[in-house]
């Protein structure tokens, strides 16, 4: 249990009722660090995980080998390491889930991606640029992203400085940066789902809007992107205390709230009470399957967005139109007696790549393309389907 399992699971299950919904193409990245359980039961509930590794399957022994796996030697990691079906991203790697997300929506134009945004992990510098991103996101030819900002207050003993500053202060914040941003806040379940149900609908039904009217008239435009700020508590739905501290809503809850439950009888009760609280007996039948009304509340194929095929990249990588790298070798007749730039040379290399792949190959840079003496790729002039002139 890491403290942003249930603020993401909360979400993720959220999304698959818009995705049965409106048939979307969708696929979620969860940027909180430890935060793979909820990837991992998601991924197991719809089905997904099973069908990939076949002895982790949906009965009690197969979900005992799930478990047993999890954080373990020789099993997986408690990000959403790249065994997780569904995953393209690592939690752990702080600071990339923005980034890596538009990535995947450039040249998407039907893809949705869903993204947790940890609130410790949006105070690195990269995740802090990244929200730029909607700068380059051309909406006749891209998808969109839909960031979730998940303020559960806490990094892993520390507060976060985001969730410490008003919410007028937050919400211009994210004005200046090109987003209009939606508040979902509170702890009360019930009311949470039906915040969260009709904000993330409107969410979708924005971006669909934009959307159609860009691809309608033909005329790309930068419009001010959904994008949701989810305040929970840390731990949400966990323990309130353990002993004389504080657990759900406080930074113990983070990674694992209750460690020593095979010495001390209070924390094993206190486990043991959590879990059942969850009252699995009305979710599981006998034989450890989830119930069949609750299973077809999930997306089936791969509108599952743990079984999405852009999230494998061996299933739609396609080959790029290369020139032969021999025509860009320099000829060194004698030693000390030329001078030849490397960038510049291979410059000359990346300008026809460019040319020859402009709707499926970028150059991005977070320095100068100048100063790194790529400047060669702006001789290519056509407009690719990006929308962008080199």
């Amino acid at each position: 249990m890491r403290g942003s399992d249930a603020g993401q699971s909360f979400t993720y299950i959220h999304m698959n009722r818009l995705i049965k919904k409106y048939d979307l193409n969708a696929i979620f990245i969860s940027g909180p660090g430890h935060g793979a359980p909820a990837i991992l039961s998601n991924s197991y509930l719809e089905g997904t995980y099973s069908e990939v590794y076949p002895d982790k399957s949906e009965d009690i022994d197969g979900m005992r080998r799930f478990f047993k796996q999890f954080s373990f030697p020789g099993g997986i990691g408690s990000h959403a390491t790249p065994e997780t079906p569904g995953s393209l991203h690592e939690g752990g790697e702080l600071g990339y889930s923005i980034s890596h997300a538009f990535g995947t929506v450039f040249d998407h134009p039907d893809l949705i991606t869903l993204t947790m945004v940890g609130d410790g992990e949006s105070e690195t510098g990269p995740l802090a640029t990244s929200w730029h991103s909607t700068k380059f996101l051309n909406p006749i030819t891209d998808g969109a992203v839909v960031p979730v900002l998940h303020l559960n207050g806490y990094k892993i003993n520390n507060p976060t400085v985001l969730s410490r500053i008003s919410h007028k202060e937050l919400e211009a914040l994210f004005i200046g940066y090109g987003w209009t941003p939606y508040f979902v806040e509170g702890s009360d379940l019930p009311t949470m789902h039906q915040a969260m149900a009709t904000t993330l609908e409107k969410c979708i039904t924005e971006i669909r809007s934009y959307q159609r009217k860009a691809r309608d008239s033909g005329k790309a435009f930068r419009p001010m992107w959904p994008m949701i700020v989810l305040r929970t508590p840390k731990g949400w739905t966990g323990p309130r205390k353990l002993g004389d501290h504080f657990l759900e809503g406080f930074w113990r809850s983070h990674q694992v709230p209750i460690t020593d439950v095979l010495k001390n009888k209070e924390s094993l009760q206190k486990l043991e009470e959590w879990m059942r609280s969850y009252q699995p007996e009305k979710l599981f039948g006998q034989d450890g399957k989830i119930r069949p009304d609750l299973r077809e509340l999930a997306p089936t194929g791969t509108r599952r967005m743990s079984a999405n095929p852009i999230t494998n990249g061996g299933v739609l990588r396609r080959k790029l139109n290369l020139p032969d790298w021999r025509d860009y070798c320099v000829e060194v007749e004698k030693h000390a007696a030329s001078k030849f730039g490397s960038m510049g040379n291979f410059a000359k290399f990346l300008k026809d790549v460019v040319e020859r792949n402009q709707d499926q190959f970028r150059v991005f840079g977070p320095d100068e393309t100048e100063s790194n003496k790529l400047s060669a790729i702006y001789e290519v002039r056509e407009v690719n389907s990006h929308g962008v002139v080199f």
